[in-house]
C-alpha cells in the first residue's frame, strides 16, 4: 500500500503520536538528516541502506533557513517543500520532519530513534545525537556524487 506523500511529512508534534505506537508494536526507529538540496544517486543508496531490516526511517529536513545559513546565500536550490515531497515520494522514507536549527540535535533529543545514521564520511568526528540514539551507524559513502559537485559541474558548464 502506497502512503500518499502528504502524510509522510509532517510536525514533530504528529510524530511522536505516531512513535508511541510504532514503539508499541516493536518497531526500530532510525533516523537521518541532512539538506537533500538536489537528490542524487549517492542519497537514493544512501537512504536505502539506512531502511535495511523494516526499519522506520525518519528523514530529518533541513529547512530553507538552515541551508542558507550553512551553506550560504545561494542555497539551497529547491525549496524545503519540493525537497519533502520528492524525498517522502521514495519507497525507503517513511516520514520527514523539517527543522529549522542549524543541527537536528534538538529533533534527534525529542524522536530517540534507536539507531541515529550518518554517512561514513563521519568516521571518527563527533556525530550530533549519538549520546541519545542508542546505536549509531555509519552507511557506506558513494564516491562522485554530491549537491556542491552538481552545481559547481553546472556552474562550470555556463562558463
Amino acid at each position: 500500500m502506497m502512503v500518499p506523500i502528504e502524510a509522510k511529512i509532517i510536525s514533530l508534534q504528529s510524530l511522536k503520536k505516531q512513535l508511541i505506537n510504532l514503539r508499541h508494536h516493536g518497531k526500530t526507529i532510525a533516523f537521518t538528516n541532512g539538506c537533500f538540496d538536489l537528490m542524487h544517486l549517492g542519497h537514493v543508496k544512501y537512504l536505502q541502506a539506512a531502511k535495511k531490516k523494516n526499519r522506520i526511517l525518519i528523514v530529518g529536513l533541513n529547512s530553507d533557513q538552515s541551508i542558507y545559513r550553512i551553506k550560504g546565500p545561494s542555497r539551497p536550490i529547491c525549496p524545503q517543500k519540493s525537497r519533502a515531497a520528492v524525498l517522502a515520494a521514495l519507497e525507503t522514507v517513511d516520514f520527514v520532519v523539517i527543522f529549522n536549527e542549524d543541527t537536528p540535535y534538538q529533533l534527534i533529543r525529542a524522536i530517540k530513534p534507536d539507531i541515529l545514521i550518518k554517512g561514513a564520511d563521519w568516521k571518527g568526528k563527533e556525530v550530533i545525537g549519538a549520546d541519545v540514539a542508542k546505536k549509531v551507524e555509519l552507511v557506506k559513502y558513494i564516491d562522485g556524487f554530491s549537491t556542491t559537485r552538481i552545481i559547481e559541474k553546472i556552474q562550470r558548464s555556463q562558463d
